[in-house]
């Protein structure tokens, strides 16, 4: 079925002229119309840079389109908001000094009730420093730490919170994208959040590690209790200032992975956008520690792969167990890419099983396609898990490798992928080798349904159209994982290739 779309744009040298004459508040009624957002200045790009062209272009200008057009059915029961963010440059002047992890975040949404697709918008999260680019008042005293929040967008009690790593809080979002201000979970945070929490839905907790790199001595591990406050934060001792992009949380410990791409100073001082290297002369380790807190055991590992994402953690007897996503080493931050002799930038499936009472670590290789941003059904975050799914997009793959002078491989395609890891078999929703699929996130089909199949239930994702040049929101069934969508939502622009996001659901 097909319904009606209405689009606001504000294009190039209309924007230029209204924003020189009216001002911000200016643009906003040259947009026109009661229900209409304001367009945004295109970002200026370069051809040939492989994270700037093709899948990864950034988006020019917000959006906003009601009713959208939909091939097939929206199931009823989805009634929420399908939500993702990315880097998504604005105003660059030098496309040299990009990097695929800097860029104002843009969390790009739709929203379904009742079998409908009500509206699809994209928005800047506006930081001090992303409103002063926009010609747009910032409210309130500028953070001493003003992040784009670019690389996650989760939902927890009622709020819309786009996250980042390294020193940033997280910033909040209402209910139709536009930024509400920094949020400190009451007052009660201080100091640096992170981009990838982990919500134990049964405890009612929500927990981070956090680290900053004007402190590179420790790390932080953050639990949020059920009344949204910090309940404790608990200082982790860890030298040389490792990037800990993501972590491992199970009912009874928190999995930290201390990995080879520490903080240069000396990169920092030259201004280097992303002043973390590849540094062989920090072991890698893995560590576990009680949830309640107390001394981490640590454990090494060989130096041949950069841990990624985690699919999900759980306990087994005296075993502590993590399905992660893994890049071959060396993982060159700085250098935008990854530089090993295993297929450079093609991430695997591995399985790490950390046995405390023998005191070692087993990895085993659980699929070696070129595969990331794995995903597990929310509710069993901490507990042991049977399914989990993963996104495969050629143009991913292929923009890693460009940028260490590597050929394009053709035998790359574009899929998305749900294991059953509990007999060891897969199955592959294929899709066009340019059709790029983002990251896929589970939604259950009763929520409240304890007795339901772990797989009951909707991956959802932004997928490229390349028919349209314009992007999809893409519905499978989980149970039914190969077959022919079961809609297909027609958004008005395209969705770039961007990092994580979460569905919302109403109340």
């Amino acid at each position: 079925m097909s319904g009606h779309t209405r689009r606001t744009v504000l294009r190039g040298a209309a924007v230029a002229a209204a924003t020189g004459a009216l001002g911000a508040s200016g643009l906003r009624a040259a947009a026109a119309g009661p229900a209409a957002a304001p367009s945004r200045p295109a970002a200026r790009t370069a051809a040939r840079h492989p994270f700037l062209e093709g899948a990864f272009a950034p988006a020019t200008e917000e959006l906003t389109a009601f009713d959208l057009p939909v091939t097939g059915r929206v199931p009823r029961e989805l009634n929420g908001r399908y939500l993702r963010t990315g880097p998504n440059v604005l105003g660059l002047e030098d496309p040299n000094a990009h990097h695929w992890m800097i860029g104002e975040g843009m969390v790009h949404g739709v929203r379904l009730r009742e079998g409908r697709a009500e509206w699809y918008r994209n928005r800047w999260v506006r930081s001090a420093a992303v409103a002063g680019k926009l010609g747009e008042p910032y409210p309130g005293p500028v953070p001493a730490d003003d992040f784009a929040c670019n690389t996650h967008v989760v939902g927890y009690k009622g709020r819309i919170l786009a996250l980042q790593e390294g020193g940033a809080k997280p910033y909040r979002l209402d209910d139709e994208l536009a930024t509400v201000g920094p949020y400190d979970f009451g007052g009660t945070l201080k100091g640096a959040f992170t981009a990838h929490t982990k919500l134990d839905a049964a405890a009612d907790e929500l927990h981070a590690l956090a680290y900053h790199p004007a402190r590179p001595d420790h790390i932080r591990h953050v639990v949020v209790g059920r009344h949204g406050k910090v309940t404790r934060s608990t200082r982790i001792p860890l030298a040389g200032g490792p990037m800990v992009h993501d972590f491992g949380l199970t009912e009874r410990h928190v999995v930290i992975f201390d990995v080879p791409v520490t903080f240069d100073p000396a990169a920092a001082g030259r201004g280097d956008l992303v002043p973390y290297v590849w540094n062989e002369k920090h072991p890698a380790r893995v560590g576990v520690m009680k949830r309640g807190g107390g001394p981490v055991r640590w454990f090494e590992v060989p130096m041949t792969s950069w841990y990624s994402h985690t699919l999900n953690a759980y306990d087994e007897g005296s075993k502590v167990v993590v399905d992660l996503t893994t890049f071959p080493a060396p993982f060159l931050v700085a250098g935008r890419g990854s530089g090993g002799p295993y297929a450079p930038g093609s991430p695997s499936l591995d399985r790490w099983t950390i046995d405390l009472a023998r005191g070692r670590v087993t990895r085993r290789r659980l699929d070696d396609r070129p595969q990331e941003f794995p995903r597990v059904n929310e509710t069993l975050v901490s507990r042991r898990h049977r399914y989990g799914y993963t996104a495969a997009a050629a143009t991913f793959f292929e923009a890693y490798r460009s940028v260490d002078g590597v050929p394009p491989d053709e035998a790359f395609s574009s899929a998305l992928i749900k294991h059953d890891l509990l007999r060891g078999t897969s199955q592959v929703h294929r899709l066009p080798r340019d059709a790029a699929a983002g990251e896929a996130v589970f939604v259950a089909s009763d929520a409240t349904d304890a007795r339901a199949a772990e797989d009951d239930g909707y991956a959802l994702a932004y997928v490229h159209n390349p028919e349209r040049g314009a992007s999809d929101l893409v519905i499978l069934a989980a149970q039914d994982f190969t077959a022919k969508p079961l809609a297909r939502i027609h958004l008005p622009g395209r969705v770039p290739l961007g990092l994580h996001g979460s569905w919302v659901a109403d109340a």
